[in-house]
């Protein structure tokens, strides 16, 4: 081979010179991350928890357990710092994707001065696929019209499989495969769960590598989108946990933490923090709601195992085909147990969001649902409190019940220390990245595509992997989310008693409700290990120093201005390609990110003109999107005009009398608020009123509580709304056109809480 070609005028006469592909260094090893969702840190069973998950427990006997690994105590922000070796808000993802705002912290878009683990890992050699949940494209980009650079293969995968946004119902997902979205392969009827698709997915791209190109080695970012809400699980993987939680959070809590000491997760002398006042002592429950609450965990346990078996088949798949000794794979979760199902929980998760209480009735009587398809559940924050032992507090919050979660490293042939033990170092999500490039024996890039490359935040954790007394990485590390903050420096950490503005837990929470007010507690993690005593007043000058500290890292890494109160939203990024007023769809094609669809909360009309053919009845879906759980269909039934609308699992029908007869017509549903926060659903023929219905409450969050859904113009998909059809039910008359628009939005008062007290009174 030439480095300089000498071209001739025949073949014979010149040099080839041939293009030169990258290779990875010699006995690189294959990289599988395996991210599990709202699992906290005493949730796995080789943490200390009873729930089974004998899979990620043999990974942990074989290899390692990191019992300071930390987190940003969000979804998307935790991504964003394992695929950069970056700080959350340093590459704009300070908060999740679907609140992104106009700031540089936190415009939800990655940028190309931050290249990816998966670019790199490109560049070297390595075939990169990612398989399960995203996260980390802004909502206002998942449509079919992008932009698509910060979709998975525009960050640096060659493959992808699995959903783009925060969640997805684990029957009937909104799937994306590369950068087209598709339908799941299989209905809930034939057995369809997404935990399995997606370890079937990861096999099948594996196999599909190793057998193109055997000896090449391949990264693999394996997301699950368990065990985030909602709990989806079939009932025999429940049915072993019946009964295992009934005598209640504190007293699980307690079984946890004794096994943590036990195994060593916790050192010995570590306090169990007390239980917070506003979650309630379970003997002071009704014994109605032990049962109801009971369940939720029973139907969570189930979920957290049946993803456990689904890893396991992965992680057999690398062994048989002889792969799995040299796989360096990490396990871990991307924050803290979640309580956004409220005090309550929810068979309706969208109802925690604007803090609705659950019905207790409805509970009771559809128990054996739970997990099911027709709900989308999230359990009561007792559980997750419990699910964090033995730390304070939950997801989303700068305690460590929100941020340090379990981490589990597995490589035989590079890990030499006796299997199943446990290093105490601290650590990051951002050290992830740095760590692999450590292993792999690969510098991260000084410039990719031409751009210089942005500070990597973290550093290699492998000096720890053959010893246990190697130092941590680093000695700082800031957290901040949603305004609540902390510091960690040289074994102490400073954390703020903020409270959250989302999810009404200011009404419970105690704490403060405005920064300037906050309080400054100091924990020495060295001897507190549960940050459980408070040495502020012991400690006062060590406070302001470590204050100082944080605000230093805030400057440097894009953390203000600070996203502390519900105003923030009014910040909130466009997009690309905000929605507009008016659009204009015809039946086919994919489904219609809703991101994209004009605004229904404020008023809308959805006009329609179709052509009925003579002889016969038409029939069949105008436009739909989502499902009984949250959204609408517009659809014809036996000749009828009808529309049905779920806002937090409430349904609303309504339907014309008499069936649309032969020849064109123009139908159309529109909602106009009222005096109050509800207003008239009206389906009309032909520019006639021909049936009506109250809605007491606007189509508030069907926006935001399916971000990632399409709607489907012309045919249904997943579940149904009602009894009324089966999806996909396609039209069977002619449908020319169907024109949504937005109609002036209302000028309400406090629009959650109109709607709590319209929710609550129905």
């Amino acid at each position: 081979m030439s480095s300089s070609p000498r071209i001739g005028r025949r073949a014979k006469d010149a040099d080839p010179s041939y293009f030169a592909y990258p290779q990875p260094p010699d006995g690189a090893p294959n990289v599988v991350m395996i991210v599990l969702d709202d699992v906290g840190f005493g949730q796995l069973g080789c943490f200390g928890s009873d729930i089974a998950t004998p899979n990620i427990d043999a990974l942990a006997r074989g290899g390692l357990r990191y019992n300071r690994f930390h987190v940003t105590s969000i979804c998307s922000s935790t991504r964003a710092c394992l695929l950069t070796g970056r700080n959350h808000h340093a590459v704009g993802v300070g908060l999740t994707q679907e609140g992104v705002m106009g700031f540089p912290g936190y415009t939800g878009r990655i940028p190309k001065s931050a290249a990816t683990l998966a670019r790199v890992l490109r560049d070297t050699g390595y075939s990169t696929f990612a398989v399960g949940k995203w996260h980390l494209a802004a909502r206002g980009e998942y449509s079919a019209s992008g932009p698509m650079d910060r979709w998975p293969l525009g960050l640096g995968f060659e493959r992808f499989y699995g959903f783009l946004g925060a969640e997805t119902s684990q029957w009937v997902p909104e799937l994306v495969r590369d950068n087209s979205s598709i339908e799941p392969p299989r209905t809930p009827a034939e057995g369809y769960h997404l935990s399995e698709d997606l370890a079937d997915q990861a096999i099948r791209m594996v196999q599909n590598q190793t057998q193109a190109t055997p000896g090449k080695p391949f990264f693999c970012y394996f997301a699950t989108g368990a065990a985030h809400a909602p709990h989806h699980v079939a009932p025999e993987w429940v049915e072993p946990y019946r009964g295992a939680f009934d005598d209640g959070w504190e007293a699980w809590r307690a079984r946890v933490y004794e096994r943590q000491l036990a195994e060593g997760i916790v050192p010995a002398g570590t306090t169990l923090t007390e239980r917070p006042s506003w979650v309630p002592s379970w003997e002071t429950l009704t014994p109605e709601d032990r049962t109801i609450y009971a369940r939720y965990m029973e139907v969570f346990a189930g979920f957290v195992t049946h993803a456990d078996a689904q890893i396991g088949r992965f992680v057999e798949y690398l062994r048989e085909i002889d792969v799995l000794d040299n796989t360096l794979l990490l396990v871990l979760s991307d924050n803290g147990a979640s309580a956004e199902g409220g005090p309550t929980g929810n068979l309706i998760e969208m109802r925690g969001w604007a803090n609705l209480p659950q019905d207790r009735d409805e509970a009771r009587v559809r128990l054996d649902e739970i997990g099911g398809h027709t709900t989308f559940n999230h359990y009561p924050w007792g559980w997750a409190w419990a699910g964090n032992s033995p730390m304070r507090l939950w997801k989303r919050y700068a305690w460590l019940g929100g941020v340090r979660t379990p981490l589990i490293v597995h490589w035989p042939r590079g890990v030499h220390t006796a299997g199943g033990a446990v290093r105490h170092q601290f650590c990051h999500a951002v050290d992830m990245a740095p760590t692999i490039m450590d292993a792999i024996g690969v510098e991260p890039p000084v410039s990719v595509d031409g751009i210089t490359q942005q500070r990597i935040d973290g550093a290699s954790l492998v000096a720890t992997f053959d010893d246990g007394e190697a130092p941590s990485p680093r000695a700082t590390q800031y957290f901040e989310m949603h305004g609540s903050r902390s510091i960690y420096h040289n074994g102490w950490k400073a954390t703020t008693n903020f409270v959250s503005p989302l999810f009404g837990e200011r009404e419970s929470i105690e704490g403060s409700h405005d920064i300037d007010d906050d309080h400054w507690a100091l924990f020495d993690l060295e001897n507190d290990f549960s940050e459980a005593h408070d040495l502020s007043a012991d400690h006062p000058e060590r406070v302001r120093e470590l204050q100082e500290l944080w605000w230093f890292e805030a400057g440097r890494n894009q953390v203000l201005p600070l996203n502390d109160d519900p105003s923030s939203r009014l910040f909130i990024h466009p997009g690309p390609y905000p929605a507009p007023a008016r659009a204009v769809y015809r039946p086919g094609g994919d489904a219609i990110s809703e991101s994209q669809i004009p605004a229904i909360v404020g008023g809308f009309r959805a006009v329609a003109d179709v052509e009925v053919p003579s002889g016969g009845r038409a029939e069949g879906v105008i436009c739909a999107i989502g499902d009984l759980n949250e959204g609408w269909s517009f659809y014809l039934l036996d000749g009828h005009a009808v529309a049905v609308f779920s806002v937090f699992g409430h349904v609303v029908r309504v339907a014309t009398p008499s069936p649309v007869g032969a020849g064109p017509h123009v139908v159309e549903v529109s909602y106009r608020p009222g005096e109050g926060f509800g207003g008239p659903l009206t389906v009309s023929v032909d520019g006639e009123v021909a049936a009506t219905a109250a809605l007491p409450m606007p189509p508030f969050f069907a926006g935001l509580s399916t971000a990632g859904v399409g709607m489907l113009v012309g045919r249904d998909h997943g579940l149904p709304f009602c009894d009324d059809y089966e999806p996909p039910f396609p039209f069977t008359a002619t449908l020319r056109q169907l024109t949504i628009e937005t109609l002036a939005p209302p000028t309400a008062p406090d629009a959650r809480t109109d709607l709590t007290t319209a929710l609550r009174s129905d």
